[in-house]
């Protein structure tokens, strides 16, 4: 990685036409929200692929390459498990509003809205403050009123606000890179992983080895740091799994979008999509159990479809990016008296 650069923004603003809107809510009992990833008006062509044991989604069947739709016309990523689902409505409602849409009938559209949530249920105290299809109209007016230029905020916001990855605060990470052809290829990520995203003998981010130079904190943990850590560890081990609920388990998820300025294919944004499962595996461990909900959307908005060399090179950079976007998800991170972020923690790895 180190003969690529980042984009300009370094996040999925800098492939073209993508924006990103979030709301989220913290107090009085909440601790949640919505991420919108907003296409231009007439669409991305998606795929997705869905990874973890306990999904919550929405229209993923409609993005198998076998099925009708070619186009999504935003994504939304919501926290609130399956109540949180309920957000994509506001975000159809307002695309309705506008005209856009899959075209049905002579002056009517259906707008394609996938979503998928985390699992952040009660870690603002009420666990039935979830999100809703205002929450999720919210995010998409300011996805609307955002542009290319303004930052895309990461951390403990928006769908982020109540992450955790295993004893440590959660959040959206964003992160790209642009390939020696031009190519662009980003992600963004809400990280809420059951597993951990520290190797426990270093106390780094297992996304360190695949950062670019500089990127990453990359100094060595204190003992006495390491033995904080550990101390937070529940009875199930270092990798944070164990039980809050007797014979289940927490229950958490890691989902995002991996997107890129290239002409794919529905199929080819599905590969996309797995690509970036690969760097998800990377970033936790362990990664995609019967806990997690993982789920990666794939997107394209190019025109010109890659050859098979520059396919996989696209695929590559995918999987590292993703692994990247959910570094930075855990580095931007607020701590809370439940779950401390990873800059208290390791202060001598990040300085």
């Amino acid at each position: 990685m180190a003969h690529i650069t980042p984009g300009l923004t370094d996040s999925l603003l800098d492939v073209t036409g993508l924006r990103v809107g979030q709301s989220h809510r913290v107090g009085a009992g909440w601790r949640t929200g919505v991420t919108v990833v907003l296409p231009p008006s007439e669409g991305a062509v998606a795929g997705v692929d869905v990874r973890g044991g306990a999904p919550g989604t929405r229209e993923t069947d409609l993005l198998d390459p076998r099925n009708l739709v070619e186009r999504v016309h935003a994504v939304v990523l919501a926290g609130g498990s399956a109540y949180g689902l309920d957000a994509a409505t506001g975000v159809t409602e307002r695309l309705a509003d506008v005209g856009v849409g899959f075209p049905v009938a002579p002056g009517v559209v259906v707008p394609i809205v996938p979503a998928a949530v985390v699992f952040d249920l009660g870690r603002g105290g009420t666990p039935r403050a979830t999100p809703n299809a205002a929450m999720g109209s919210a995010a998409y007016d300011a996805a609307v009123s955002s542009s290319a230029h303004d930052p895309v905020t990461q951390g403990s916001v928006g769908a982020g606000a109540g992450a955790q990855a295993g004893v440590l605060a959660g959040g959206v990470g964003t992160a790209s890179v642009v390939l020696l052809n031009g190519t662009t290829v980003a992600a963004l990520m809400v990280v809420n992983p059951a597993g951990s995203p520290v190797d426990p003998d270093t106390g780094q981010l297992y996304a360190a080895r695949y950062g670019l130079p500089g990127e990453f904190g990359r100094g060595a943990a204190t003992p006495e740091e390491l033995e904080g850590w550990r101390s937070r560890q529940p009875e199930g081990g270092l990798l944070g799994l164990g039980a809050a609920t007797p014979g289940v388990g927490p229950l958490n998820t890691i989902v995002g979008v991996v997107a890129t300025n290239a002409g794919l294919s529905k199929a080819q944004c599905s590969r996309l999509a797995t690509a970036g499962h690969a760097g998800l595996a990377r970033a936790v461990r362990p990664a995609h159990t019967m806990i997690d909900g993982d789920v990666i959307f794939g997107l394209a908005t190019g025109d010109q479809p890659p050859d098979l060399a520059g396919f996989n090179l696209l695929l590559t950079a995918a999987a590292d990016t993703v692994t990247r976007a959910i570094g930075h998800g855990i580095l931007a991170a607020t701590g809370r008296p439940d779950a401390p972020s990873y800059r208290e923690v390791f202060p001598n790895v990040v300085a």
